[in-house]
Order: structure tokens, then sequence, then C-alpha cells
């Protein structure tokens, strides 16, 4: 391989393609495919296996561990979509556990993000601190009275946002930051 091509850069831009496709679609159409995220995770571990051998492949499996197990409560919840869950999956394949780790929490954060401001966008402010009080309540007494406040994909007046718009801006952060921070 070239001295500027190192497998971390084969690596992180097979991630970075992955992301924004996923990205571009659940902007476009709401959905992430299964055609884009399956062959995404065998791929991911595919290529860390030619890299490294099994232990790279062994570090895709981690990686997508992490990703499918944090993102399985919510889910199984209905909070999010399945092609969410699996995209982070393959990514994690793709990355490994640690950067995995780092683009789940920025993809979050962004999210978070999306949703205040549609929430301030949508003039819901009132309403989504309602809902959160009737939830906290609902956790403090042990899920009594927690229908009042069900958030779900199944609920019609439930904000949706594009997780993968936020996987996808969360990708482009983390390595924007590697490389900007790799150069001082």
């Amino acid at each position: 391989m070239h001295e500027w091509m190192s497998s971390q850069h084969v690596i992180w831009g097979m991630a970075l393609v992955v992301a924004l496709w996923a990205g571009w679609l659940d902007w476009r159409f709401r959905r992430i495919p299964n055609w884009l995220t399956v062959p995404a995770f065998g791929l991911g571990l595919l290529v860390n296996g030619i890299l490294s051998g099994w232990k790279g492949v062994l570090g895709g499996l981690e990686g997508a561990g992490i990703g499918l197990g944090v993102l399985f409560l919510p889910v199984v919840l209905r909070g999010i979509g399945a092609g969410d869950w699996k995209l982070m999956g393959a990514l994690g394949a793709c990355l490994g556990p640690w950067p995995l780790v780092t683009v789940l929490f920025v993809s979050i954060l962004i999210a978070g993000i999306m949703a205040v401001v549609e929430i301030t966008r949508k003039r819901r402010v009132r309403k989504t601190l309602s809902n959160l009080g009737v939830l906290v309540r609902a956790f403090v007494t042990f899920g009594m009275g927690a229908k009042e406040a069900l958030v779900t994909l199944d609920n019609p007046d439930a904000l949706r946002l594009p997780f993968g718009v936020a996987t996808a801006f969360a990708v482009v952060i983390v390595i924007f930051t590697k490389t900007t921070l790799s150069t001082f």
C-alpha cells in the first residue's frame, strides 16, 4: 500500500461512504435499506480481515456488537428504526469498537441537537416538556401512567428525525477531528 494510504484510511473511507449513502437515503426516503447495511457489514468484516487478519475480524465483530447492543432497546421500544440500528452495526463492523463508540456518541449528540431544533421549529416545546415529565414520573413509579407520553415511531404525532443523517455528520466530524488533531 502507498505511504499515504494506510489501513486506517481505507477503513474510515469505507465507513464514510456507507454513512453518507445511508444519510442521504434516510434524508430522502426516511429509510436505510438492508441492501446497504447488510453488505456493508460483510464488507467491513472482510476488509478488516484482509488488513489485520483474525484480529481485524474480531475487532469488527466487537464494534458491530457494541453498535447493535447499545441501540437494541431503543429499537425494541420503537424509539428508532431498525435501519438505524443495522447502520450502526455495519459501521461497527467497519470501524471496530472504540471508533464506533466515538461515532455513536457524536451521532446521539447530533440527533439531540436536531431534536431540539425541530421541537422549537414546530413549536412543540411545551408538549415535549409535558411528555418528558410524564416519562420521568412513570420511571420513578415503575411505569405508572407511561401510556400518556408514549414516544414511539408508531405514534403519528411523534416527531421523526433521520438518525442516519446524524450518523453521517458524526462520521464526517470524527474524521475531520482525527485528521486535524493528528497534524498537531
